[in-house]
Formats: structure tokens, sequence, C-alpha cells
């Protein structure tokens, strides 16, 4: 998927989207910013999957020289070379903990954009309200969805998205400590995967790009 941000398109019957003002500009804007930070999210999603494979075998390593250097006490000749060994083992595995940690954080910031999607979504509304009354337009922005539909559409995205956030923040606080295989490849299997951010949120996003006419019809 490409950038969005700028990009303008015609819907067929329609005027050119960059005649669109006020409410329906913001909104179309809004779609955009979805889209984008969503994009960049997958690509932090891709980076921290690698880091996470990273920390479990050195994770594992690490385990394995515990047990090598119990089994050789006493054998003097080899336990420098062992020691050697897991420091670096350690360094590394923290290194990668430190890469993980950015991502999350990174992550951290992109819901925290989300946050103020939702909250100008919901300024729309409350404009319109002031505008037209409780009733709100009568008359669709874009299509044929009500402004409503919009600010529901980003809330539910956000609450998607933050739920991930704190499965990410869950993972990176067990993974390196987990010794258990299977259950490792439990938290990797989360991490790409994403539970929260289903084909429902796939279709959410999919549906306001089709309103605002970033896709066409």
């Amino acid at each position: 998927m490409e950038d969005l941000k700028g990009s303008e398109t015609t819907t067929p019957g329609r005027k050119s989207q960059s005649a669109v003002t006020g409410s329906a500009r913001k909104v179309k804007d809004n779609a955009a910013d979805w889209h984008n930070l969503i994009l960049k999210w997958d690509r932090l999603n891709d980076e921290g999957s690698t880091m996470a494979n990273k920390i479990v075998n050195l994770g594992f390593n690490k385990s394995s020289q515990k047990e090598m250097q119990v089994m050789m006490e006493g054998q003097d000749t080899s336990a420098s070379s062992n020691s050697e060994n897991a420091f670096e083992n350690s360094r590394e595995l923290e290194e990668e903990c430190d890469k993980l940690l950015r991502v999350v954080d990174k992550m951290t910031r992109i819901v925290s954009k989300m946050e103020k999607l939702v909250s100008s979504e919901k300024g729309i509304i409350d404009l319109e309200t002031f505008q037209y009354g409780t009733g709100g337009r009568q008359t669709p922005l874009f299509q044929t969805w009500p402004t409503s539909q919009f600010a529901d559409v980003s809330s539910e995205l956000y609450e998607a998205y933050k739920q991930e956030l704190t499965l990410k923040r869950a993972i990176l606080q067990e993974l390196a400590h987990t010794t258990n295989p299977d259950l490792s490849m439990v938290y990797l299997s989360c991490w790409l995967y994403q539970p929260y951010t289903d084909d429902r949120a796939k279709l959410l996003l999919e549906g306001l790009l089709l309103e605002t006419g970033h896709r066409p019809i």
C-alpha cells in the first residue's frame, strides 16, 4: 500500500476531491491518516517480529549455555570460554530487547495519533450538531455514510490497535524470560499475526477509503 497523504482522486459522477472543503476535507484527510498510520504500524510489526525471533533464539542459547556451565563445573579448560560466550550472548540479547522496546515505543506514538483522529471525528459531529441540530447533516459528506459512521469506524479501529499495543507490551516483558519453547512460539505467533487487528479492521479501513474517494469504486 502506498502513502495516501496528499493524494487526490476523482470519483465517477462526482467533482474532484481536491474541491472538497470543510468537514468533508477533514474527514478525507483523517482517512488518509488512518491508512498511513496503519501502514507504519505494519512495517514496525514486521521489524519487531524479526527482533522477537532473535530474542527467542538468544534466550534458548543462554539457557543452553547455563546448563552446559553446570555440567562443566570443575573443568577449568572450558570455564573461561563458556563465560565469554555467555557474556556475549547476554549482551546481544539485551541489545535486541532494547531494539524491540524502541519498536513498541513507536507503536505507542502511533496509537496516540489514532486517538487524536477519534477526537477529530467526534469534533466534526459536534460541529454538525451545532450547525444542523440533533439530527445532524441530512446529506452524506461523500457517498452514503452518515457523519457518525466515520466516528464509529475510527473508534473501532482505535480500540483494536490499543488492544494490540497492550498485547505487544506484554510480549515484550515476557519474551526474553520465557524458557518454555511452546510458550515462546505462542508469543511469536501473537506478535506476527496480531489477533486484535483481524480482517474486520482491514474491512473497516477499506470501507473508509472507498467512502472518502481514496479507493476507486
